[in-house]
C-alpha cells in the first residue's frame, strides 16, 4: 500500500511538471500587428536598386554631406508607426556579403505617429573594396517593439564593381545630377605603393630630392616631369575602356582602374592615368586637378602653393612611346652587335620613332655616339612631356568658361585638395 501511494504522488508530480513545462512553452499573443506598425524598408530610389561601393567607400569617414546630399539622399529609408507612446524601436539588419549585423534602437514618443529613419549601416569596408563583379545581395530587417518581433522586410541590391564610379544619374524630371566628383575618390595618396615609386624616382636621377612646393615652380615642374619618366619607364600605356560601363535607365558610370591595377596592369584610360598620377603628385604635396569634358579628362597641377599658375599634362601621351620595349630593343642589339655605335644601339624603325621628340643637338649626340642610352630614354621623355604639357591647351582656353560654370555638368574642373573635404580615397578602410 505505501508503495502505491508513493508512485501515485510521484505520477502526479510528474503531470504537475509537464503542466507547468507545458504552460512555460505557450507562445503569448502578439501585442503588435504588423499593420499597427506599419514598418517599411526603401533603398534609395535614385539608385535604381544598384549598390556602389565607390559611393560608400569614398565617403566612409566623412561627416560632411556630399554635392547636393541630404537625409533623402540616404542609401536605405526605414518608417513605422509608433502602436504605444514611448515605444522602443529595435531594428536588426543580418549580415551579408556587403555588410555586418548591424542594430539600430531608437525611442518612439508619440503613439500612431510615423517616423522616419536612415539607418546607418556596418559596412564590411575592407569586402566592399575587393569586389571586381557585379553580384546579387539580400539584406534583411527585422523589426521589433518592445522586445517584441513584428515585421520583416528583404532588400534585394545588385551590387558593382568597386571600379564602377557613378558619373550622373538622371532624375524623374529628366534632370542630370552630378557625382564626378567620385572621381576624387579613386586619386589615393595614401597608397603603400608610391613610396617605393618615390624611390625609384630619386634613382632615376630627373630629381634629386621631393621638395614638393618648398622651391620654385621649376622645381615643381620637375618633380612632375620625374613622375612622368617613371611612368613612362615602367611601361604605362593608354588602353581604352568605354566611357560609360553598363549604364542603367538613370545612371551613368564609368570604370576607373585603382591605382595598383594601374601600376600592376601598366594599362591606362585618360582617367585611370589622371588619378594615378594626381596620387602620385598628392603625395609629395601638389596641388593637381583633374579636367573632365564628354568622355575624356586630363590632368592639370599648380606649379605654386597659392593655386596661382596651373600647368596642363596630357597624361595619355604616355601611350606615344614604350619605352620597356625600347630597352628590350637596345639590349638584343647590343647583344647582337657589342660594337654598335651611336643610332645604331636601336633599330633604324625605333630610332625614327623617338628620335623626332628630341632636339637637333641632342640628335646629333646620340648619333655621334656621345650620348648614353638612359640619356637618350631622359631626352625623349622630356620631349613627349612638353608635347603632354602643351597639347590640352588650347582645349582648356576654349573651354575655360565651361569648367568655370557650376551648372555645366558636361565640363567639370575637380580639384583633389577641395574634394577631401567630402571624399576620401578608396583603400578599403573604413569607420
Amino acid at each position: 500500500m505505501y508503495r502505491y501511494r508513493q508512485l501515485l504522488k510521484g505520477a502526479l508530480l510528474m503531470g504537475v511538471a509537464l503542466l507547468l513545462a507545458a504552460g512555460c512553452h505557450h507562445k503569448k499573443p502578439k501585442v503588435y500587428s504588423p499593420s499597427q506598425v506599419q514598418f517599411s524598408v526603401e533603398y534609395n530610389a535614385f539608385l535604381e536598386s544598384q549598390f556602389y561601393p565607390s559611393l560608400v567607400l569614398g565617403v566612409s569617414s566623412l561627416a560632411t554631406p556630399y554635392p547636393g546630399q541630404s537625409d533623402g539622399d540616404a542609401l536605405f529609408i526605414v518608417s513605422v508607426t509608433a502602436p504605444v507612446s514611448n515605444a522602443v524601436l529595435r531594428i536588426d539588419i543580418d549580415s551579408s556579403i556587403l555588410n555586418y549585423v548591424t542594430i539600430v534602437q531608437e525611442v518612439l514618443p508619440l503613439k500612431d505617429v510615423r517616423y522616419t529613419f536612415y539607418p546607418s549601416i556596418k559596412w564590411k569596408y575592407d569586402k566592399l573594396y575587393l569586389l571586381r563583379q557585379q553580384g546579387i545581395a539580400d539584406l534583411t530587417f527585422t523589426c521589433y517593439i518592445n522586445d517584441e518581433e513584428v515585421d520583416v522586410k528583404n532588400v534585394r541590391l545588385n551590387f558593382r564593381s568597386a571600379n564602377d564610379c557613378l558619373l550622373m544619374v538622371r532624375d524623374d524630371e529628366n534632370n542630370l545630377h552630378d557625382f564626378r566628383w567620385l572621381f576624387a575618390a579613386y586619386v589615393n595618396e595614401e597608397h603603400p605603393y608610391i613610396d617605393s615609386i618615390l624611390t625609384g624616382m630619386l634613382d632615376q636621377g630627373v630629381v634629386s630630392r621631393i621638395t614638393g612646393y618648398q622651391k620654385d615652380a621649376k622645381s615643381v615642374v620637375n618633380q612632375v616631369e620625374a613622375i612622368w619618366y617613371y611612368a613612362l619607364d615602367r611601361g604605362i600605356s593608354y588602353s581604352s575602356i568605354s566611357c560609360a560601363a553598363n549604364r542603367t535607365k538613370r545612371s551613368y558610370v564609368q570604370h576607373i582602374r585603382f591605382f595598383d591595377e594601374v601600376y600592376n596592369t601598366r594599362q591606362a584610360n585618360c582617367i585611370d592615368a589622371c588619378v594615378f598620377f594626381a596620387s602620385i603628385m598628392r603625395k609629395i604635396g601638389l596641388k593637381p586637378v583633374i579636367f573632365v569634358e564628354p568622355c575624356h579628362a586630363y590632368l592639370g597641377y599648380y606649379t605654386d602653393a597659392n593655386r596661382k599658375n596651373l600647368k596642363l599634362l596630357e597624361t595619355t601621351v604616355t601611350s606615344w612611346a614604350d619605352f620597356p620595349g625600347l630597352t628590350r630593343n637596345y639590349a638584343e642589339t647590343m647583344e647582337k652587335n657589342p660594337e654598335a655605335h651611336g643610332a645604331e644601339r636601336i633599330s633604324s624603325g625605333l630610332n625614327a620613332k623617338y628620335s623626332k621628340y628630341i632636339t637637333a643637338a641632342e640628335k646629333k649626340r646620340w648619333e655621334e655616339g656621345s650620348m648614353s642610352f638612359e640619356e637618350y630614354k631622359r631626352a625623349v621623355a622630356h620631349g613627349l612631356f612638353l608635347k603632354a604639357t602643351e597639347y590640352d591647351r588650347e582645349t582648356y582656353n576654349n573651354n575655360r568658361k565651361l569648367f568655370a560654370d557650376p551648372s555645366n555638368l558636361q565640363y567639370q574642373q575637380l580639384d583633389i585638395e577641395n574634394l577631401r573635404k567630402i571624399v576620401l580615397p578608396i583603400n578599403g578602410v573604413g569607420e
